[in-house]
């Protein structure tokens, strides 16, 4: 009975004929619309030849000494330091946790952890990070999350700066497009008296992916941004095609989708391999998890994810801490579970959005969400800036705690890799 239920699932070829009927008719409007907005930038091959131009180290150190020169004295800094090996390199960092141990210890580099921070809302607090692993002999991050508002960042140049940062320093980044479901683009919503109205509301409203994919292409052609969040089930579908058709750009799902089960990946990802490319790549890097997943579900979506293709492409994005307030119960802390699921779950990304716990409880500021929304100027005036550059030091202290219990465990880690990864 089961061999015949299992069999009732497979689907008829004559299924994909009906979708590619849609996707090729040149009056489906859905689609329409979309190479309408694609057509604005160029063709495939012209978008990626502006964005690899944008993103060159030498264009976005352009664009900071027009808009922002006082950064430049922190990038040439940074680059300095990077280029005489002043930060900690990886075989060392593990002498200092393990002592001779480490020389014996076989590291799987297969399965190495990528250390991430999010949210790295500006450029001056990445220098503030990096002169704190000088000096304490730690780590800065593998991967770097922006939730910062893309035009206030663009025109007070920390866009182009924080960008040169992370290729100074090897490390990946991902940025969030304004058009992301908290810009009023659902007219019925305000703050939290509506709260309730935000789930399965949030993100782009009716002609809202369209504006989100024009944006996509304004900063991946301007500053070479290739990896952004994706809060939508239509903009995830967008950025598929945008993909599918030549487009190098690429996307991680927020923890905002609420992707909370292996039925809700599955989905996810069989949507991934219907528009990947022939070499079997798809736009889909990154996959947050919903806080309220256990091991066993990425167990379970694990095993799908590899027979997919994707052990090696899409990371399972998983916050370790979380923000003290506005998101989750606290005390809030992964970082056990990840200890236990590292050794054979593959591409794992430790996500670190608050410090731990018991440091945040306290702060006399401690992280909190909506930090993420405020505007610059309010933060500066409300004299919470430096209270904020403390949380995110805190995070990546928290960074630096998953980091060293991976090592004690004998797990392999992924740090900012021009820094730290080097023989």
């Amino acid at each position: 009975m089961s061999d015949e239920l299992r069999n009732a699932l497979k689907i008829p070829h004559e299924r994909l004929d009906e979708i590619n009927a849609i996707l090729l008719d040149p009056n489906t409007r859905v689609v329409n619309d979309f190479l309408d907005v694609v057509a604005k930038y160029g063709s495939p091959e012209e978008i990626n030849r502006k964005a690899a131009e944008a993103g060159r180290l030498d264009h976005l150190l352009a664009k900071v000494k027009e808009r922002a020169p006082q950064y430049m004295e922190d990038l040439d800094w940074l680059k300095a330091r990077r280029d005489e090996g002043a930060f900690i390199s990886v075989a060392d960092y593990r002498r200092k946790i393990l002592g001779d141990k480490a020389d014996s210890t076989d590291f799987n580099e297969d399965s190495a952890v990528t250390l991430e921070v999010s949210a790295c809302q500006y450029f001056p607090w990445i220098r503030a990070a990096a002169e704190r692993a000088l000096e304490e002999g730690t780590l800065m991050p593998g991967r770097f999350i922006k939730v910062r508002k893309m035009k206030e960042q663009e025109e007070d140049g920390d866009l182009p700066a924080s960008a040169a940062a992370m290729q100074i320093m090897g490390a990946s980044y991902v940025e969030t497009m304004d058009t992301k479901g908290t810009d009023g683009s659902n007219i019925h919503l305000g703050g939290p008296e509506t709260i309730t109205g935000y789930f399965g509301g949030v993100g782009q409203p009716n002609e809202h992916a369209l504006q989100w994919l024009d944006e996509v292409l304004y900063y991946y052609t301007n500053y070479g941004v290739r990896q952004v969040l994706n809060v939508n089930p239509g903009t995830v579908f967008l950025a598929y095609m945008l993909h599918r058709i030549g487009v190098d750009i690429e996307f991680k799902i927020s923890v905002y989708m609420g992707n909370d089960n292996p039925y809700a990946a599955l989905w996810t990802l069989l949507g991934a391999k219907l528009l990947s490319r022939d070499d079997g790549r798809t736009s889909l890097i990154g996959f947050n998890w919903s806080n309220s997943v256990n091991n066993e579900t990425m167990e379970i979506t694990s095993q799908f994810r590899k027979a997919l293709g994707f052990e090696d492409v899409i990371r399972f994005e998983h916050h370790i801490t979380e923000t003290y307030k506005s998101i989750v119960i606290q005390p809030y802390n992964r970082r056990d579970e990840l200890l236990e699921i590292a050794d054979h779950v593959a591409n794992i990304s430790a996500k670190h959005e608050g410090a731990d716990p018991e440091i945040d409880v306290k702060r006399e500021h401690p992280t909190d969400i909506l930090d993420y929304f405020r505007d610059k100027s309010e933060i500066i005036e409300s004299g919470d800036w430096d209270a904020m550059r403390l949380n995110f030091l805190d995070k990546v202290d928290a960074l630096n705690r998953t980091a060293q219990a991976l090592t004690e465990r004998g797990l392999a880690f992924i740090a900012a890799p021009k820094l730290h990864h080097r023989s």
